[in-house]
């Protein structure tokens, strides 16, 4: 699905040109298109959307009722909890450990939440937590086993993310033989989350012996992982029952989709669009996620300064972690400056033609994390906009 830049401009102002800035909008059209592509990536296995990257209800319930999506992969108890009570999906995968008690408490006090719900594991330690946060008679609580999914070629070599300290199939098995000796746990699920492929574009803009040295680390990495995941699989099957092996995420969709050992994928910045994923060549999706700020002066020629801008994504603090002007086209940041809490000058020949309360319109870096700047997100359908809440809009900040 290809963008005209000029078309979608006009577009997203006839539909929010009533509404004041700052505006968040997603384009249904991209968001569904972008929705259905990761579904033909991931060749017939289902889909678990990711709700850190969407942080929106309407949206989670919007991809659910499509064809190949199933499930949920939470980022924390608490949301888990209030999407199952919202009635927003029965299966929701927590992806990271917790240690919020009072969730905890609140999972093992109603059988629903505990049918529901798996929370992820990497050490016997942490269903130490489980049962001191909730002693007594309770449901069996439902564990994922976190596989570490990162490369370690030689020594100390490590690349990848710090996530589970199980990394060998030994270590996955012995862990999963703790917990089948554990009453009230049932390990019913396992994931490797692998970041070095996924979440690393192959093809950074102007870099190319960078890209050539990300290409063949993955290509090592990836015939490592694909060895080692099936092998911790069968450990961890010796002593439990797995209902699905998880894996991948919105960078790897095909190639995690491929991997026999794995039953599904998870995906959930495709939807949006975010300009991180401008540098893979396996798939780029189709922009649909834009946040819009007003021209409130003119310092000088070829500078037009918006109110507000720093909507920074988390990561390493470099560029790839800036918003990105992107309509009008031709804007870019001063170096000297950057997008800032309250004003961000922009330069460019675009910016002789704005005046006072004209639009520039962004691109986040990362997807889910704009939701975190406004209350609702402007749902585009053609040329109308309708409002739908954000997790904020909704009174949640589930890592505020």
């Amino acid at each position: 699905m290809l963008t005209d830049r000029d078309a979608l401009r006009r577009r997203l102002e006839k539909a929010t040109g009533h509404l004041e800035t700052p505006i968040a909008v997603v384009d249904l059209a991209a968001f569904d298109d972008n929705a259905d592509r990761l579904t033909a990536l991931a060749a017939g296995k289902p889909i678990r959307v990711a709700s850190k990257s969407v942080r929106c209800r309407a949206l989670l319930e919007r991809v659910l009722a499509r064809p190949g999506w199933r499930g949920v992969m939470a980022y924390t108890l608490a949301e888990a909890i209030w999407l199952v009570r919202r009635g927003v999906t029965d299966d929701v995968l927590v992806a990271y450990p917790t240690a919020d008690r009072a969730a905890l408490r609140e999972l093992t006090g109603d059988q629903r939440l505990a049918a529901a719900i798996s929370i992820m594991v990497d050490h016997p330690s942490q269903l130490d937590l489980v049962d001191r946060s909730a002693p007594g008679a309770r449901p069996d609580v439902r564990l994922c086993l976190d596989l570490d999914a990162s490369w370690r070629p030689a020594g100390a070599l490590h690349v990848g993310v710090r996530r589970s300290p199980v990394h060998s199939a030994a270590q996955a098995g012995s862990l999963a033989r703790r917990i089948a000796a554990r009453p009230g746990f049932r390990l019913v699920a396992m994931m490797s989350y692998e970041a070095h492929i996924a979440g690393v574009g192959d093809a950074p803009p102007g870099r190319a012996l960078r890209a050539r040295a990300i290409r063949l680390m993955q290509s090592r990495a990836w015939a490592e992982l694909l060895e080692r995941r099936a092998a911790a699989v069968r450990a961890v099957r010796e002593h439990a029952e797995l209902e699905y092996v998880n894996g991948g995420g919105t960078g790897s969709v095909a190639a995690t989709g491929a991997d026999p050992s794995v039953t599904e994928v998870t995906a959930g910045s495709g939807l949006y669009g975010p300009t991180l994923f401008d540098a893979y060549r396996s798939w780029r999706p189709t922009p649909a996620a834009f946040f819009a700020l007003s021209v409130v002066r003119r310092p000088a020629p070829r500078i037009a300064t918006v109110l507000g801008g720093g909507w920074i994504a988390s990561g390493p603090a470099e560029a790839s972690r800036l918003p990105t002007p992107y309509l009008p086209e031709g804007l870019s940041f001063k170096g000297d400056e950057g997008p800032g809490e309250v004003q961000t000058p922009l330069r460019g020949a675009a910016a002789d033609r704005l005046r006072p309360g004209d639009r520039v319109w962004f691109r986040h870096a990362k997807a889910g994390e704009l939701c975190e700047h406004v209350n609702e997100l402007q749902l585009i359908d053609g040329e109308t906009a309708a409002p739908a809440p954000t997790y904020r809009g909704e009174g949640h900040a589930f890592l505020g």
